[in-house]
């Protein structure tokens, strides 16, 4: 029997797409920020995406039991994204796995991030002890205001 060379390297070829087929694809890469708010929570949120995979994601918040009056939401959005900014450079990257829609912790279920890659949405999913989840929709900027 004769050795193909061609047809071992279109083997080599077809596995290596099979294998490539069953991958995860690489996450979006870009900056988003945005800012969710009702009656009884406040979040602001900041994720990078680096193109090596790198996520760093932060979301202070403020829970509060009362209403608050126009201006005091305002004060306290404008604290939130003030310590936001200000914490911004030692938020460390985040491990996550990401199968194209949903970021996941490894080995977890709660999606953490969704990305719509048609729309070319991405949204923060916040879990806090017995609240329900909320979902925070971000806006991809070029740059973070500071």
């Amino acid at each position: 029997m004769r050795f193909s060379y061609t047809r071992y390297v279109g083997v080599l070829a077809a596995i290596g797409l099979a294998l490539s087929a069953c991958s995860d694809p690489p996450p979006p890469a870009g900056r988003w920020q945005g800012v969710y708010e009702d009656t009884g929570v406040m979040i602001v949120a900041r994720l990078e995406i680096r193109p090596n995979g790198a996520i760093r994601v932060s979301a202070p918040n403020a829970i509060t039991d009362a209403p608050l009056s126009a201006e005091e939401r305002g004060e306290l959005k404008q604290r939130l994204e003030d310590g936001l900014a200000r914490s911004w450079p030692e938020v460390d990257p985040l491990r996550l796995e990401f199968d194209g829609k949903a970021f996941r912790k490894p080995g977890g279920i709660a999606p953490q991030l969704e990305w719509d890659p048609v729309k070319k949405q991405m949204t923060l999913i916040y879990y806090s002890g017995n609240r329900s989840s909320v979902r925070v929709p971000l806006a991809a900027v070029g740059e973070f205001g500071s």
